[in-house]
Parts: structure tokens; C-alpha cells; sequence
């Protein structure tokens, strides 16, 4: 074996077939990243079109939103509801500013929601009065109780309805200013991005509109809206200051003041913006704290409640348990004894 091994590393062809051989894989192993082509160009072509895809999904789902909201508010009222709204004059009896102000910040605009605000009100006091009184009196609930309580339950059913209306329109508009609030430092950056970009303060609505819409819809549309008012209303200043009435923001109505000083004066709104983004991003921070230091005083009673009585049982088990086998033992002993 030795023998015939040293004769084929001494053949001059052996000796040439290997080196042939090494050479060919060490070529083609120099060429493969060529070969491959650019994987970065790929893979940046790859997130570029992905990117482009979601942009327009996001673009498409966001004017379906606006052309089904623009539906709602040029479609008819319900007859019947608008008739009885105005055959009661409920518009006067329950409604004021006050009210219209709170549906504006609920994303509720135009006669068409007020109108079915002040019948639902109208409408579900009886409604809970009369599911109480059938499962009061017809059902039999709280067979106990006498009359006038029953009768009292009722009221309570029927007061409830009534301002059942108001409680969803304050539950709405409140999830709408955290949407707003979360997502209005990201858009004042990306506003000010624009801004120093060159572009007008209306492009830079529009394209922070189509970039924050994935964030926040709501304030997506806030700016489609108030980039459509700086178009068709007299005043500039007028859209500004409806933007800020519709969000009911602090931090929005400080940017509707600089931009409306903008306006007037002359001054750089760049400038401006760079300091309420800060000032945004501040207010959030400080609301991040402020519910971080809230949370030892919350976890107060859960942890008296829940992990305390755990954390006896873990401590104090092992040791009632030894009591209680000492002293079946004692016992035995003892017993045994006797």
C-alpha cells in the first residue's frame, strides 16, 4: 500500500491532476461572490418595493376611510330621526355648543351625528326602562324587593339610557386625543423635515398625512382636513385654529399659535416647529414618568391581595408542615410509650 502510495505522488501526472484540481476550486471559490451578484442592491430593492407596497396599501385604505366618511356626512339623514328631532325641538332642549364641541373631538361632524346623538338620548331612556320593567316584573327579577324599589331600578335603567349617548361620545373622543397625542411629536418632525426641505406648509400636511397615517388615522385625517381648509377658506388662520378646536390639544393649539404667527410676521416656521417638536416630545416623556411613579401606590393592593399571601404560604409552609409531622410523631410516641 505504502508502495503504490509513494509511486502516485512520485507520477508526475498525479502530481498535476491535483494541482489542477486545488487551482479549479480555488477559482471558483474566488468567483462566487461575483457570480452571486451585488445581495445588497437586492436586498435594498427588495425593501424598497416592500415599502412601496405598504405605502400603498396604506394610501388605498386611507382614501377608502375618507371617501366612506365623506358618504356619511353628504348622505340624508334618516327621515324619521331628523323629523322627530325637529317636531321636539330637541336641539334646543339638549344640545348647545358644549355638545357640539364634544362630537367635533369625537370625530363627529356635520347635523347628520347630532341629529342621531339627540335621538338616542330621546329614545334609549325608554328603551332601558322598559327592558328593566320586563325583567323586573314580567321575568320575576328581585322577587324580594318591594315595589318601589323595583319602580327605582327602573328610573336608575332609564337614567342610565339617557346618558349612555354622552358617556360613548367622552369614551370616543378621549381614545381619539391618545391617538392624536401619541403620534403628534413624530408628526411634528416629520413636518419640520419637510419644512426645511423647501416645501409648503400645505405639501407638508399632505405628506405627513399619507407617512403618519400608519400610526395615527386620526391625525392623518386631521391634516387632510385642515390642508383642504388652508385651500377654500378666506383666512389661513380660521383652518388653523378649527384644527387646533377639533383635536383639543394643548400641544396642537401651541403649533396653530406658531403657525399662525408664521403667517402674520413673516417668521420661520422651521425654527418654531423645532421648538414645539422638542417641547412634544418633553410632554410625552413626562407623562411616560408620571405613570411610571404611579405605578407603586396601583400595585399596593394586588400585591396585598395576591402575591403576600403567596409568599406566607412559601415561607411558612415548609415549617407548619414539620410542625404538624413532629407532632403526629409525638403523638405516636407518647402513644407508644403508655
Amino acid at each position: 500500500m505504502f508502495t503504490q502510495l509513494s509511486k502516485s505522488i512520485s507520477d508526475p501526472a498525479f502530481l498535476i491532476a491535483v494541482f489542477v484540481g486545488i487551482a479549479v476550486f480555488a477559482t471558483l471559490f474566488t468567483l462566487m461572490p461575483s457570480l452571486a451578484g451585488n445581495t445588497l442592491k437586492t436586498r435594498m430593492k427588495t425593501v424598497a418595493l416592500e415599502r412601496d407596497e405598504l405605502r400603498a396599501k396604506q394610501r388605498a385604505r386611507l382614501a377608502a376611510e375618507a371617501d366612506k366618511r365623506r358618504r356619511g356626512l353628504r348622505e340624508e339623514q334618516s327621515v324619521g330621526m331628523k323629523q322627530i328631532v325637529e317636531r321636539l325641538d330637541l336641539r334646543r332642549a339638549l344640545a348647545d355648543e358644549a355638545t357640539v364641541a364634544k362630537l367635533r373631538l369625537a370625530g363627529f361632524r356635520g347635523q347628520n351625528p347630532l341629529t342621531k346623538f339627540l335621538f338616542f338620548r330621546l329614545v334609549l331612556p325608554f328603551v332601558g326602562f322598559a327592558l328593566a320593567a320586563a325583567y323586573v316584573f314580567l321575568l320575576g327579577g328581585l322577587p324580594k324587593q318591594p315595589a318601589f324599589v323595583k319602580l327605582f331600578v327602573c328610573i336608575l335603567f332609564a337614567y342610565a339610557g339617557f346618558y349612555a349617548p354622552v358617556l360613548y361620545v367622552s369614551n370616543r373622543a378621549s381614545k381619539r386625543k391618545a391617538s392624536i397625542q401619541k403620534a403628534w411629536p413624530d408628526a411634528l418632525d416629520l413636518m419640520l423635515i419637510c419644512v426645511e426641505s423647501g416645501m409648503s406648509i400645505e405639501a407638508a400636511m399632505r405628506k405627513v398625512a399619507d407617512e403618519i397615517g400608519a400610526q395615527s388615522v386620526e391625525l392623518a385625517e386631521e391634516f387632510i382636513l385642515t390642508n383642504a381648509e388652508l385651500s377654500f377658506l378666506q383666512e389661513r388662520r380660521q383652518a388653523y385654529e378649527n384644527l387646533a378646536n377639533r383635536t383639543g390639544l394643548e400641544s396642537v393649539k401651541g403649533v396653530a399659535q406658531a403657525l399662525i404667527q408664521a403667517e402674520r410676521y413673516g417668521t420661520p416656521i422651521a425654527t418654531a416647529l423645532r421648538v414645539l417638536a422638542n417641547e412634544s416630545r418633553e410632554m410625552r416623556m413626562n407623562e411616560a414618568e408620571k405613570k411610571a411613579a404611579a405605578l407603586p401606590p396601583k400595585l399596593t393592593v394586588p400585591m396585598i391581595l395576591f402575591f403576600l399571601p403567596v409568599l406566607f404560604c412559601v415561607i411558612l409552609g415548609p415549617a407548619g408542615i414539620q410542625v404538624s409531622e413532629r407532632g403526629i410523631f409525638g403523638d405516636k410516641k407518647e402513644s407508644s410509650s403508655n
